[in-house]
């Protein structure tokens, strides 16, 4: 196992985001030994939802307009609906995605985060998936959308859903450790 502790990885996130997409992506790789950063809108306290009720709070490390994409290896976007249709709507946020991806640097979206992918029209040619309601979305933006657990295209990793957390977190630390080998 590669040691992850020189990897920097950003999270982005608002109220609304699916709970274990998120605190279960980030407890992994912390136990990984990689330093994750929180980037919200405001600094203050966002909510999660678990089954579409309201779930646990975290407060954010960071606001998105202070985000230097240069100091991270990799992107996570937990889902939740309102989370990444919120941030979706956000300039700041779009642009962050898109310089993960001309920077060739990891990007990891599950569920419902694809749709800040789209927005950023990061995703033509790319093999994808998500939530079965974003699959019309992601094609239309030029994607090969395929229903699997995870999908690993390059550095673009993208999963469907909560109970997919354990293949979508593996797919994560795995390129990230290949990435800090190759580095």
């Amino acid at each position: 196992m590669v040691d992850l502790s020189k990897a920097r990885v950003l999270m982005l996130a608002t109220n609304g985001f699916e709970q274990s997409e998120l605190f279960e992506p980030r407890q992994a790789l912390r136990d990984a030994g990689a330093e994750v950063t929180l980037a919200s809108l405001t600094p203050d306290p966002i909510t999660g939802e678990k089954g579409g009720e309201k779930g646990e709070s975290i407060t954010p490390d960071t606001v998105i307009d202070r985000v230097d994409t240069g100091d991270y290896q990799a992107l996570v976007l937990p889902g939740g609906v309102a989370n990444p249709d919120k941030l979706r709507m956000n300039k700041r946020a779009v642009e962050i995605v898109r310089e993960f991806v001309d920077a060739d640097k990891i990007v990891a979206a599950i569920c419902h985060a694809p749709w800040l992918l789209v927005e950023a029209d990061v995703v033509d040619g790319k093999r994808a998936t998500s939530w079965p309601s974003l699959r019309t979305d992601l094609a239309n933006a030029g994607a090969s959308v395929l229903d699997e657990a995870v999908v690993v295209d390059g550095k673009l990793i993208t999963s469907r859903k909560p109970d997919d957390i354990p293949m979508f977190n593996r797919a994560l630390i795995q390129c990230l450790e290949s990435e800090l080998v190759t580095a």
